[in-house]
């Protein structure tokens, strides 16, 4: 007879072996679902190209000028973006406009120079889909630069870049609430944030800070380059005269009520539904640790933190600006601002 102990051992040899199998064959139903879901998009894609190709030579009716729209939100990670995508569509049905998701390939946010043309082509041309709320990550694009008719509108939402980046990193390794039983990238590595940044580890190096600075930068190379001043300014070029408004993680109830406020044909009731609605806090990192004063201080001793930090006070003087001409508070509530300019003077005098 065969000592238990060895039994034992055998035994947890054989459920470890399992588990991995189990592990491997959740992995290859993911890849399939990915190239399922994309071989579908490509279908519909063809599809509509079909149709607008098959239209060309035929006069279609202008929309009216408030069904002409397209909002892009070409959301950061981790900046509550889900939460707020999530008030669009629940809005979608009752306002009367499309939802669609920007799902790329392995979420790289930078396109190829052939999928640029398609994208800009799709958004401006398809009627269908007007008006449209377009969101994914993806970074800034540069409509103008395309001569295409109609650009869309751009906003977004930023974060304090450490609180942004210590909640992708758990995430990576916990997932969150909304698609809690979904197998993560790094799931079963229980380090710490605060262990791996004293072990020198690379998922929470600074250049994992920057990804703000891009996604406003664009697709130009050096976006991409972490540290770049030129890239740094040009973020707060677009931020300032490409966005409608760039709100942030830590005020996005006054974002929502700003945007109701200048675009109610999208956003009518959105301030309502994100207080009272139960999807208004839908997506929680689980297991996140706050950092430790040691952790935080190391990190801002690089110019990357100090580069993000920039951009990220410039944008919260920006949002604050906005809010301070847009809103008013009164007994601890703010308050949309009515219209403050009328017409006079009107020549000539219609008889």
């Amino acid at each position: 007879m065969m000592p238990s102990k060895l039994l034992q051992l055998l035994a947890v040899l054989a459920f470890a072996v399992a588990m991995l199998l189990i592990e491997n064959q959740i992995q290859k139903l993911e890849e399939s679902r990915g190239r399922l879901e994309r071989t579908i998009a490509r279908h519909q894609l063809a599809e509509v190209e079909q149709r607008h190709s098959e239209d060309l030579g035929r006069e279609s009716p202008p929309l009216a000028e408030k069904d002409d729209m397209v909002i892009i939100y070409n959301r950061v990670p981790k900046t509550a973006s889900t939460s707020f995508t999530n008030i669009a569509y629940d809005l979608c049905g009752k306002n009367r406009f499309h939802v669609l998701h920007i799902n790329t390939t392995k979420n790289n946010p930078v396109m190829s120079i052939q999928d640029q043309v398609r994208f800009v082509w799709n958004v401006t041309s398809w009627r269908e889909m007007k008006p449209g709320f377009y969101h994914g990550h993806v970074a800034y694009l540069d409509f103008s630069k395309y001569r295409v008719q109609g650009k869309p509108m751009y906003i977004n939402v930023v974060r304090d870049p450490i609180e942004r980046l210590v909640s992708y990193y758990y995430f990576l390794r916990f997932g969150d609430n909304y698609r809690p039983g979904l197998r993560r990238r790094k799931q079963g590595d229980k380090k710490t944030f605060d262990e791996c940044v004293s072990s020198g580890g690379s998922d929470c190096a600074p250049e994992k800070l920057w990804l703000q600075i891009p996604f406003f930068c664009g697709h130009h190379s050096e976006c991409w380059d972490a540290g770049s001043r030129w890239a740094l300014e040009q973020a707060k070029y677009n931020l300032v005269n490409e966005y409608l408004l760039v709100g942030v993680t830590e005020e996005l109830e006054d974002f929502i009520m700003i945007l109701e406020a200048a675009l109610p044909r999208f956003f009518k009731g959105a301030t309502e539904l994100y207080r009272t609605g139960k999807k208004s806090h839908l997506r929680k990192t689980s297991e996140k640790k706050p950092p430790s004063k040691e952790t935080i201080a190391t990190l801002q001793q690089s110019d990357i933190w100090k580069m993000e930090n920039e951009f990220y006070e410039f944008a919260l003087e920006q949002f604050q600006f906005v809010r301070a001409h847009a809103v008013r508070e009164k007994d601890g509530e703010l308050y949309v601002l009515a219209q403050s300019f009328f017409y006079e003077k009107i020549y000539p005098k219609v008889s």
